[in-house]
């Protein structure tokens, strides 16, 4: 008489392994060298070295970086950061302090971050350019790429 109804099983949402930490330096560690791989870190310490990680970087507000470049899909900063920096997405909150360059498509910060640099927003995903933007420029397609344009003006004198 009764029949119970077959229910949907919930859908749990999966984060990729990219978007979750998946590694941290603790608050009392500190690391020297290169960092590459996928995944996301937490840093609670001091890293000193480049970063090229297909994933999320978190800076932790006692977390230290120093750094010549850091390349990863989302960066949050909480701590203080001495690069530059390219992502995809760069978040400074009310306790980060950044002192480089940041190019990125989507960029907030919230009120108290300190940034010292130049901001570079992107209309897409960050790649390297393999292509030469002049042979590829559809308004001039057979342009000499070594062929200068500009000519001087001559002032009189």
């Amino acid at each position: 008489m009764f029949k119970r109804r077959a229910e949907p099983a919930p859908k749990l949402d999966v984060v990729p392994t990219q978007m979750r930490v998946t590694s941290i330096l603790g608050e009392n560690t500190s690391w020297k060298g290169d960092l590459t791989g996928k995944g996301g870190i937490r840093i609670e310490g001091l890293f000193e070295g480049n970063i090229n990680l297909e994933g999320l970087i978190i800076v932790d507000r006692k977390g230290r970086v120093e750094s010549e470049l850091i390349k990863a899909e989302t960066v949050i900063v909480g701590g203080s950061v001495r690069s530059d920096i390219q992502a995809n997405r760069v978040e400074i909150r009310s306790t980060g302090r950044v002192w480089g360059n940041v190019t990125t498509v989507l960029f907030s910060t919230e009120e108290g971050a300190y940034l010292r640099g130049e901001i570079q927003m992107e209309e897409g995903i960050l790649e390297e350019d393999k292509t030469d933007p002049v042979e590829s420029d559809p308004v001039h397609p057979g342009q000499d790429k070594n062929k200068t344009e500009l000519t001087p003006k001559k002032t009189k004198g």
